[in-house]
């Protein structure tokens, strides 16, 4: 069959492409099929970013935090937002959202099958799964297809585990989200919990770390199990979701059109929407489906160019990567520095290719010159 748009992979990336698609009533009649070898019917992720105001996907906001914590063992400091407000989408709300949607469309399909094969033919890109093929005017790809080759000298794994906690009693401050607490042994690499309280009584307690290869699964839970009791002093809870992600911070370049396959365009990871100096994705993958959206209004070739602000934050991403990979600093001395003397609402805005040249060079000032002059020379060749 032919479509239009073809949509392969359902996750963050595929299904806010399609919602943006269906919202605008010059595409929303646009002959579109979305594939992927999982239902998306399970709760498998958690996505938190910050933004300001009420953004695309406000509805599906699971909570929101009004005031971020940071700690180490040295300092904790607290930061009342102004301009963002950090937020939380569970995976199966925002699933669902984007499906119920979609079910409006009588010109939309999904399907469940394995990829088996994407590439161009003649002017037509043609997708193979096991029992089916299909083609279309353009392919939008989030699935491991075109991943460039990653290896421990150009790529840290950003990996974690999760844990939704339930306490017997009024344990937590729901409007204050621990961000980074530092204060673990950091053996494994940069090591660090996330601590997001969504009533007294319920929070995400997620386990992190950047380091070259995961850890022993034991590892991940003992911790947790540690942390919960030690730095939390809680005894009696139920543990009442779990989750495990594994994000790739490389250096290695994530094409966004596929090389020869012009019609086939990455997205999502695939398509270099994670940032990779810290692994934040879900921003980046809406500011990204916004311009492809943007230019097929216009006819255009959906590909969006960077910017030149896009390729100097792009720099700045790749230059404390090649710190952290070279183990010039740790990522621990480069936060605890940063934060210790940038308001934390600055350090949002630079990490999300927001702030000014002026907020840059601050920021830049807040951690040690040679490691990162060092490594920004090394990634300018």
């Amino acid at each position: 069959m032919k479509y239009d748009y073809v949509i392969a992979g359902a996750g963050c990336a595929g299904l806010s492409l399609l919602y943006r698609i269906l919202c605008d009533h010059q595409l929303s009649n646009k002959r579109i099929l979305v594939i992927d070898k999982d239902e998306k019917d399970k709760n498998d992720r958690t996505w938190c970013y910050w933004e300001e105001g009420k953004g695309l996907f406000e509805h599906v906001v699971a909570h929101q935090w009004p005031t971020l914590r940071f700690t180490n063992t040295e300092f904790t400091k607290e930061c009342h937002l102004q301009k963002y407000r950090y937020k939380m989408i569970k995976g199966l709300d925002f699933y669902n959202y984007v499906k119920a949607f979609a079910k409006g469309f009588s010109n939309v399909q999904f399907s469940k099958e394995a990829i088996q094969s994407l590439k161009m033919e003649g002017k037509l890109c043609k997708i193979r799964t096991k029992k089916n093929s299909y083609e279309a005017d353009y392919v939008f790809n989030s699935t491991g297809l075109f991943h460039p080759e990653m290896s421990e000298e150009n790529t840290l794994l950003q990996h974690f585990e999760g844990w939704v906690i339930k306490t017997d009693k009024p344990q937590f401050d729901s409007s204050i989200g621990t961000l980074m607490d530092f204060s673990l042994e950091q053996t494994h690499g940069t090591t660090f919990m996330y601590v997001l309280p969504t009533s007294e009584t319920e929070a995400l307690v997620e386990y992190t770390l950047f380091s070259p290869s995961t850890l022993e699964k034991e590892e991940y839970s003992r911790m947790l199990k540690e942390y919960i009791k030690d730095t939390l002093n809680i005894e009696n809870y139920q543990i009442k979701h779990t989750e495990f992600g594994i994000i790739p911070m490389s250096l290695a370049e994530f094409a966004p059109v596929v090389q020869g396959h012009e019609r086939i365009l990455n997205i999502g990871t695939a398509g270099g929407n994670t940032k990779a100096s810290t692994g934040y994705t879900f921003q980046f993958v809406q500011k990204y489906t916004s311009q492809i959206v943007e230019q097929l209004l216009k006819n255009e070739y959906p590909a969006p160019k960077l910017s030149f602000n896009q390729k100097k934050f792009k720099w700045y991403d790749r230059t404390l990567l090649q710190v952290l990979i070279d183990k010039k600093m740790d990522g621990k001395s480069i936060f605890s520095s940063m934060f210790k003397k940038i308001d934390a609402e600055d350090i949002l805005s630079f990490l999300a290719n927001e702030s000014s040249p002026l907020l840059d060079l601050k920021i830049m000032s807040s951690v040690p010159t040679l490691p990162f002059l060092v490594s920004g020379f090394k990634q300018l060749r």
